[in-house]
């Protein structure tokens, strides 16, 4: 048995984390005693893999306390971030919501796109981009 450690290689590092892409126990015993082989990824023809829709009123809920998949990252001033811990803490203390502040800005999201969808030009969202 050989000491050496074996780390994962690119093609591992960087797969989509699905649920089929990840083995199973048995496939990590047999791949042990069998030569790698190289494998191809599939060719995908662009980032969207679902077709766009057009969303109503009703579809726009915030998804909650949930496992989510999709992943962006946001970055913000410390008075924002300030902010947005100073929201979670008056959630928390003042009206009994225990909620995260990944949960605070999903909410956030929901209604600034309900209010885009619903006054169009109109929205706060549209007015504060623009600078009025």
């Amino acid at each position: 048995m050989s000491r050496r450690v074996t780390l994962p290689g690119a093609d591992e590092l960087f797969r989509k984390t699905t649920l089929a892409a990840v083995p199973s126990v048995e496939a990590d015993v047999e791949s042990e005693n069998a030569t790698p082989s190289p494998t191809k990824a599939p060719k995908t023809k662009g980032v969207r893999t679902t077709a766009r829709r057009k969303p109503n009123n009703l579809d726009r809920v915030p998804s909650g306390r949930e496992r989510h998949d999709e992943k962006i990252t946001v970055y913000l001033s410390p008075d924002e971030l300030f902010d947005l811990e100073q929201a979670r803490l008056l959630l928390r203390g003042d009206l009994g919501l225990a909620v995260d502040r990944g949960r605070i800005v999903r909410e956030s999201l929901a209604i600034i796109i309900a209010d885009l969808e619903s006054k169009g030009d109109q929205s706060i969202i549209a007015r504060r981009l623009r600078g009025r």
